[in-house]
Order: C-alpha cells, then structure tokens, then sequence
C-alpha cells in the first residue's frame, strides 16, 4: 500500500516540478496543437478545395459525434478505465428514436427516450464495474456487442426515414454568417462545463487521483466508485444524444448506425496525450487530435485518396503518438536514473 501510494506521489512530484509555461507549452497536447496547424496551413496551400467554407462545414458536422463521445471518454480514461460501448450505444439510441417516432411518438418524446436508454445503459456499464468489479475493458466489450444485437434486433434491416423536416434541417443548418454547423454549440457548452468541472472542482481533481492510485485517492476522501459510476452514465447520455443528431444528420435511423465510431473516439483520446494508464490528459489536446484526424481525412478524401488508406494513415498516426509516448517516459527515467557512485579501493595493511 505505500509502495502505491509513493508511486502516485512520484508522478505527481514529477509532474509539477517545471514551470506551468514549460509544462503547457513542452507537452504532447501542444505538440498536437502544433501539428494541427502545420496539417491546416498544408492543406490550404496544397489541397485543391480544402479552404473552401463547405469543406469547413461537412468537416465539422463528420467529426461532431466524435467531438462529443471523447468528452467524457477523456474522463474515463484518466480514471484508468475505457468504455468501448459507445459507438453501439450511438447506434441503439439512432434506432429507439426512429422505433419511437416509427410508432407514433412525437419526434421529442422519441429523443428523450434515447437519451433514458443511453443513461440506462451507461448506469449497466458502471454497476458491472464500480459494484460487481468488473473490468471496464471485458465488461464494455460486452456491451459493445450487446447495445449492437439490440439496435439490430429492434429495426432488423429496415430503416426510419420519417423523421420532421424541422429537426433534419436544423442537424445541418449553419450560424447565421457562419460555415459552423449549430451542432457546434451544444458541444462548445459541454466543453465547457468539462472544463470547469475537471479542473476547478473536487470532483475533477478526485478523477485524477483515481487515475494515478485509487488506494491513494480512497484515503483522500475521494469517492471511486461513484465517480466512475457517474462517468459511465455520463458516457451513456452523450452518446446518445450523439446517436440522435448522427440520425438527424444523416435521416436514417439504422442498427449498424455508428459502427467502428468507438476506435475513432479511442484513438483520438489517446492521440490528445490521455495516457492509457490514466492519471493523465488534457481535453483540449482531445479536442485537437480529434480536430486533426477529420482534418487529414477530409483532405486526403479530396486528393483523392481512397478510405483504407486513410484508415492506415489514422493507424500510423496513433501507434506513433503511443510509441513516442513510452519512449519519452523512458528517456526521462534514464536521465533521472541516479549514477553509480565509484568503487573506493580497499586500502592494503
């Protein structure tokens, strides 16, 4: 137990011990930050059409979903555990919303009962976890299958197209003046309050401590396995908002609605600097990852550069980030490794 909880302190002592402009600046968000915006100003100059405003526009309503799911996975994440259901809950909110308005429901009523679906089964996933002691990585790969077998069981292979021109217009509407989709503003205040509510409250600095060592955290008073619980809750109630504005977006309510939006959420989080070990990351180095990878996406899509190659290009991407990231943690061990000291020879009688 103090071997953990020294371990913890370590990390953190490591953490703080440079200035807070070397650690902002000298840090793998900013390092993404950076190389968003070298990928930005390439893409312009060298991408026939990527400058354009409709570019702008389907860019940002591809990546909203992703945008959303990687709030709270981030937080997820740092506490040392990962929800891969997410992408299946996306898609079994899209099909309770169709089943809900296919039956007669107003399209609100609809959305609310995707929404207590998604809060239901992100509830499932933390109960396996936080009260039965599951791991996260089984339980969700699961639930992953689970949430998918019932968005298909409930629709099969049919499709809602029925949906009020109203909600499907306002999915891709823009701002006023503006090549921002309105989807953008829902996000911007999640951002927002994740911010705040992972940085400046009790509850966010406990997240981190769960992250470094939940023994330690225990002892510190923080509550793990409500604050986990209500992480996957969270997970389960954004995704699921995600899952209806995907069916707004796109008019069609399916099973296999989102499949693989997992992996793309996960690799993003990761390619922020959210360490897979948790007790580390920041949600404005997701924000820009996630930023990234639709931008090199969208561009290599108008060079022409067909999905598997773009698939690979992503893959590359985040094995890279992961490698560097274990490389730089044991380069900084080497050096703080202490030296030897010299043998004294032994002085003859």
């Amino acid at each position: 137990m103090n071997s953990v909880t020294t371990t913890s302190t370590n990390r953190v002592t490591r953490d703080f011990e440079k200035p807070l402009w070397r650690r902002v600046i000298v840090s793998r968000e900013m390092a993404v930050v950076g190389l968003l915006i070298v990928v930005v100003l390439y893409s312009m100059v060298a991408v026939r059409g990527f400058g354009q405003p409709i570019t702008v526009n389907y860019l940002l309503l591809d990546v909203a979903p992703i945008l959303l799911i990687a709030l709270p996975m981030t937080l997820i994440m740092i506490t040392g555990e990962i929800d891969l259901s997410v992408g299946s809950m996306v898609g079994l909110a899209s099909v309770v919303t169709g089943a809900g308005v296919q039956a007669g429901l107003p399209f609100e009523v609809a959305a609310l009962l995707a929404l207590l679906v998604g809060a239901v089964g992100g509830a499932f996933n933390g109960f396996l976890v936080t009260v039965v002691g599951l791991p996260s990585l089984a339980v969700t790969i699961g639930t992953l299958a689970l949430f998918r077998g019932l968005a298909v069981g409930l629709l099969g292979t049919t499709a809602v197209t029925d949906f009020p021109a109203l909600w499907t217009a306002l999915a891709k509407a823009k701002i006023a003046g503006t090549t921002i989709p309105y989807i953008m503003v829902p996000f911007l205040i999640l951002l927002v309050v994740f911010i705040i509510v992972l940085q400046f409250t009790p509850f966010g600095r406990g997240i981190y401590a769960i992250g470094l060592s939940k023994d330690a955290a225990r002892f510190s008073g923080v509550h793990v396995d409500r604050t986990k619980f209500i992480l996957f809750v969270l997970a389960g109630v954004v995704s699921a908002f995600a899952g209806i504005y995907y069916t707004l977006r796109f008019g069609s309510a399916r099973g296999d609605n989102a499949t693989g939006l997992e992996l793309q959420v996960i690799a993003a989080v990761v390619l922020g600097g959210v360490s897979v070990f948790g007790g580390r990351g920041q949600l404005y180095g997701v924000v820009a990852a996630v930023l990234l990878i639709g931008v090199l996406s969208s561009a290599l899509r108008l060079a022409n550069v067909t999905s598997d190659v773009i698939n690979v290009i992503t893959g590359v991407l985040l094995v890279l980030s992961v490698v560097s990231a274990s490389v730089l943690t044991w380069f900084q061990r080497s050096r703080r490794r202490p030296s030897r000291p010299p043998r004294v020879a032994a002085s003859t009688a």
